[in-house]
């Protein structure tokens, strides 16, 4: 009887750890998905700070530093 018991009790925490786990598994793939979006968000942002900056800099002569 004791047996019993502590075999459905194992049995239980499996099922349970199984749950678990493939609840894990759901919240790491959607975070996945959501770093690659915020990745490409980045990317895009990052060409299009790139473009605005060379857009806006002064053209800055060449010079030679004075101690040269």
């Amino acid at each position: 009887m004791m047996n019993e018991t502590r075999l459905e009790k194992l049995e239980i925490l499996v099922a349970e750890q199984e749950k678990t786990i493939e609840e894990l598994s759901g919240q790491i793939s959607d975070q996945w998905t959501e770093i690659e979006r915020l990745q490409t968000t980045l990317e895009r942002l990052t060409e299009r700070f790139l473009a605005l900056e060379e857009q806006t800099a002064p053209d800055v002569p060449v010079t030679k530093p004075p101690h040269w």
